[in-house]
């Protein structure tokens, strides 16, 4: 497998919504959820978020654990088109982790030097049905020395890496909260035809983690 192997964390409302309509997601769950996801990150090489949601949210995606790594996961970036902003939380936080964005070989190349004089490391690879090849992306992920990735957000990642059939783990957090058809979906569009097309999974644990459910799957 000459990629690297992928978590995908969701924390989602019963009804599998990250963000209300108007796009409020901080906090979907609890504090202990949220300590758990911080656990994750530090065991894993990096902890990957698609363009919209570096721009919605403004992370760090540093893992906040006490006490801290001995070395932080490398901030991964799916931007297209190189559009990240050279500011914010992710550039005020690289001396303690480094962050790769990556993105389409022919995208303009003055917002990817741009990114790189900022302190970024890019990586080009192919376009994708819905922004970047997410295999590629993997691919190149790989060849940067990253082994486990955890992908955290949002719904066009998720769909992309479900897509792509390259989940090999899935961390799903539920709060006990509802929020409608017009919240915005844990996972984008995969434009499924028939019920047999769908992806498979095999629940490995449950657990109940203050208020809020926690499962684990793997594929099937």
């Amino acid at each position: 497998m000459n990629r690297p192997h992928v978590t995908l964390k969701l924390a989602t409302s019963l009804d599998g919504r990250i963000a209300t309509a108007s796009g409020e997601s901080r906090w979907i769950t609890a504090e202990p959820a949220r300590a758990e996801v911080q656990k994750m990150r530090a065991v894993h090489d990096a902890v990957m978020v698609g363009i919209g949601t570096a721009r919605t949210d403004d992370p760090e995606l540093l893992a906040r654990t006490e006490p801290p790594p001995a070395k932080h996961p490398v901030r991964v970036i799916l931007d297209t088109e190189y559009s990240l902003q050279s500011g914010g939380r992710l550039f005020a936080s690289l001396d303690r982790a480094e962050i790769i964005v990556i993105g389409a070989h022919d995208a303009d190349a003055k917002r990817r030097a741009v990114l790189e004089s900022a302190g970024a490391r890019t990586l080009g690879v192919g376009r994708g049905p819905a922004g970047i090849d997410v295999e590629a992306a993997l691919t190149a992920m790989a060849g940067a020395g990253i082994a486990r990735v955890f992908a955290e957000g949002g719904g066009q990642v998720a769909a992309s890496l479900i897509g792509a059939g390259v989940v090999d783990r899935l961390e799903w957090f539920r709060a006990p909260i509802i929020l409608g058809s017009e919240g915005r979906p844990a996972v984008a569009a995969l434009a499924l035809a028939r019920l047999a097309e769908a992806p498979t999974w095999k629940r490995v644990a449950l657990r109940e983690l203050g208020p809020d459910l926690w499962e684990s799957y793997e594929r099937a």
